[in-house]
């Protein structure tokens, strides 16, 4: 059966249990925040560049793994690369638990991102397999958080981990939780890419029927493994290289990325330092990231749809990708305004509820610009939404494992203040030239483009 056609119970299935893996794998990715200072003490590390790449070289991982993984699952099907690369993961993930030297933690932190960026990578592709255009809004939500929110969540619970057992539980608990949702993916997610559906179903006729001629329009016999497989690993560089819509798009949700890594990175400077607040209640202060991702789902997820619905209704009945564009509008105006009240807040030490004001709306306003952008490669990608969330996420990640390098330096030469000002102009002016480039023109690049739907 066509997964759009699965009933509503089994398509939200997929769609959480897709989340869950998107949503522990980054936790990986800044639990380690609270711990750097002991974890560097207890494995030697010296310099703050490589405190900081025991953290951020989980992210290098993760912008390698999905030029592999994507084009893979649209070979294999979504539901076999996706928990093979998660078993990979969880392996390596708890090995770092053991780790006693920096060269073991940085190799298997290298490894468990490379499994780790499965989910990112795959995801949209799920979401576009399982639901109509006009239904992907609230999906995507949902699926969008999960990639902000287990950053933020991940920091809390290290804070305490750290504070009353030890950095190695923070790896051995996120494995745990990740060991459950890998049962019950094993026990409850279908797979959901139509073209490895058809495959399967087309390979059992033959067998029934003796009928070698009975292929689906996806299988090109006259192509050999080797082919194929080297067709589908070139399609992501590809479309990176060769889709301007695809590319503007990732660079604008890169650097929301990266902003959000930023200022994760900035936490703890800024609550042990300007705060004087010891890790454990200091790592409470990502909820205010968790609650502005939430409060931004709250209004996201049903405004989007209903956005979409109006203006299809309007334009005939026929509904455009573009159509997503609206909702980026406003956030052009919240994000640099979450931003600079946080920074500003922590340079003068006003009041805690502050500064986390000002994350609360920064959140908010990342998780309501990623998800637009999130549902217009989906919809824009539909049977090549796996390789071109994998060619965004490339770009996504790599600002993700870059910007926390670069943040002390900034934070040092400008200050928190000025520093947060400068990446608040800057987000200012890409969120309002992306929206009309992509509203004005994107219809006319999509045209020109052989991977996009329709």
């Amino acid at each position: 059966m066509n997964p759009k056609n699965w009933p509503k119970h089994k398509k939200w299935t997929a769609t959480i249990l897709v989340s869950c893996f998107t949503f522990i794998s980054p936790v990986s990715s800044t639990m380690l925040a609270p711990a750097l200072d002991t974890l560097a003490d207890d494995l030697n590390v010296e310099s703050d560049i490589e405190t900081y790449l025991l953290m951020s070289i989980f992210l290098l991982a993760y912008a390698v793994g999905p030029f592999v993984l994507a084009p893979l699952s649209e070979m294999y099907g979504r539901v076999v690369v996706l928990q093979s690369a998660n078993m990979f993961y969880l392996i390596f993930n708890t090995v770092c638990g053991f780790s006693t030297s920096k060269e073991q933690m940085l190799a298997f932190r290298f490894l468990s991102g490379l499994g780790g960026g499965a989910p990112q990578a795959l995801g949209g592709g799920v979401l576009s397999d399982c639901f109509r255009a006009e239904e992907r809004g609230t999906a995507t939500a949902i699926y969008s958080l999960a990639p902000f929110l287990g950053p933020a969540v991940g920091p809390i619970a290290a804070g305490y981990l750290t504070q009353y057992m030890s950095w190695r539980w923070i790896f051995w608990t996120v494995s745990i939780a990740d060991a459950v949702v890998q049962i019950l993916a094993f026990l409850f997610l279908s797979e959901t890419y139509a073209p490895k559906i058809l495959a399967v179903k087309a390979k059992k006729l033959r067998k029934l029927t003796g009928n070698k001629n009975l292929r689906t329009e996806y299988e090109r016999p006259d192509r050999t493994f080797g082919q194929t497989l080297g067709k589908n690993l070139v399609r992501p560089f590809r479309m990176l290289f060769t889709q301007p819509a695809l590319q503007i798009t990732a660079l604008y949700r890169a650097y929301l990325y990266g902003l959000m890594y930023l200022v994760l990175a900035s936490f703890p400077l800024v609550w042990s330092e300007q705060y004087d607040q010891e890790p454990g209640p200091a790592s409470l202060n990502y909820i205010s990231l968790g609650v502005g991702f939430v409060i931004g789902l709250q209004v996201s997820g049903p405004l989007i749809d209903k956005v979409y619905r109006t203006l299809k209704t309007r334009n005939n009945d026929t509904g455009l990708p573009e159509f997503r564009i609206p909702l980026m509008f406003p956030t052009a105006i919240v994000t640099p305004i979450g931003l600079l009240l946080y920074g500003i807040a922590a340079h003068f030490k006003i009041h805690w509820i502050v500064p986390n004001i000002g994350a609360a709306i920064l959140a908010a306003g990342l998780i309501l610009s990623f998800q637009c952008v999130q549902t217009y490669v989906i919809d824009s990608y539909e049977r090549y939404a796996a390789s071109a969330a994998g060619a965004a996420a490339f770009v996504r990640t790599m600002a993700g494992f870059s910007f926390p390098l670069f943040a002390p330096k900034l934070y040092d030469v400008l200050g928190i203040a000025w520093g947060n000002a400068l990446l608040s102009g800057i987000v200012l002016v890409m969120g309002i030239i992306v929206p009309v480039v992509m509203w004005k023109w994107g219809a006319w690049l999509r045209s020109k483009s052989q991977y996009c739907a329709g």
